[in-house]
């Protein structure tokens, strides 16, 4: 590889490192395994630099070596594990309430008009610019800032009601039967 590749690969990875990270925190959810699993996706790419002609596939491809090698992994810690009459007496953590966060967020973005929800994936999730989600969106850098201001803005107040409503107990309805039935004497 010659210099000019190595400094290529090099800015590559520290722009579009931590959106490959993130990546690989939904494919491991352990921080130091979503490292490990980003440095091994990253070592195949930089020995492959040189034959990947399209560098805008190039977040694919690093995607597809994350996959390949967390399933590589995977199977070989399967066959790790052996099955065993005794229970571990370890607590099981309890991802109910990332999941429900999870879902209150997906609500609450599918709640946003789609420029709003657009400007703010862009700029959080793929931890974008303001000037360059200013260019995918073909708007000006001032209409990024106060488009994502008042998605976010909007994603507080929806939070703060979704939360007022989960602390207030549910009215109790009474329920009345179709129809009454009479208790059977004998």
């Amino acid at each position: 590889m010659s210099a000019t590749q190595h400094e290529e690969f090099r800015e590559y990875v520290a722009a579009r490192g931590p959106a490959l990270l993130r990546t690989a925190m939904l494919l491991t959810t352990d921080r130091t395994e979503a490292e490990d699993l980003l440095q091994a996706a990253l070592a195949k790419t930089y020995l492959a630099w040189d034959r990947i002609n399209d560098r805008a596939a190039l977040d694919g491809y690093v995607r597809r070596a994350m996959v390949n090698t967390q399933i590589s992994w995977w199977r070989r810690r399967k066959l790790e594990v052996y099955p065993t009459d005794d229970l571990p007496d370890q607590p099981v953590d309890d991802h109910t309430l990332r999941s429900e966060l999870h879902d209150l967020l997906g609500r609450a973005l599918g709640r946003l008009p789609e420029r709003q929800r657009a400007a703010v994936m862009l700029r959080y999730y793929e931890d974008m610019s303001e000037t360059e989600v200013a260019q995918i969106l073909g708007i000006s850098v001032g209409t990024v800032k106060s488009t994502v201001s008042r998605a976010m803005a909007k994603l507080r107040v929806d939070a703060e009601l979704e939360h007022d409503f989960a602390r207030t107990p549910e009215p109790k309805v009474l329920r009345i039967p179709e129809r009454l039935e009479r208790p059977t004497t004998g």
